[in-house]
């Protein structure tokens, strides 16, 4: 019997299991659920994440395939301006590749790689990571509030420190 990606995790934020780790044959009803492992498997162990493809069906718009990776997969393009930004991309070859099983319409892992080339982050810095950091409901309808009545995004932080006490 083959183990659903959710079990053991909620697909929203809840964090995983410290010894759920992806592998083949890994099954997820749609990409998002898919998605949300990855990012979740990503903050876990310490990398950013990145989706590089995703494959629709033409006739119903449905996924079919989609590869997630590592941050640092790739180079970037040369830059050229005269002060070029730090290459932050180290070819790291991670990722974890989802096709769609056309007979049970599900997303199922195919290809999986998971050693790093690079250093991770740490455990006391894993919030830090761009990929990880969440805003609850009401930040979101409080920043959208003070840009509607033209607080820029200084003073709108000034504010919220001062709503907090700092």
């Amino acid at each position: 019997m083959e183990e659903k990606a959710n079990e053991g995790h909620d697909a929203f934020n809840t964090p995983m299991l410290p010894s759920f780790v992806p592998r083949v044959g890994m099954e997820f009803r749609n990409s998002n659920e898919a998605w949300a492992y990855w990012l979740s498997y990503g903050g876990q162990k310490g990398f950013e994440v990145r989706k590089r493809y995703t494959n629709k069906r033409k006739s119903d718009g449905k996924i079919t395939s989609c590869k997630f990776v590592c941050a640092n997969e790739g180079h970037r393009l040369k830059d050229k301006r005269d002060c070029p930004r730090a290459e932050t991309r180290t070819d790291c070859q991670v990722h974890m590749i989802v096709i769609m099983d056309r007979k049970k319409e599900i997303l199922k892992v195919t290809d999986l790689v998971l050693e790093h080339n690079h250093q991770l982050h740490l455990p006391e810095t894993l919030h830090l990571m761009v990929s990880q950091r969440k805003i609850s409901d009401l930040q979101a309808f409080e920043i959208e509030t003070a840009d509607d009545a033209g607080i820029g995004p200084k003073a709108a932080h000034e504010l919220a420190s001062r709503q907090v006490g700092g």
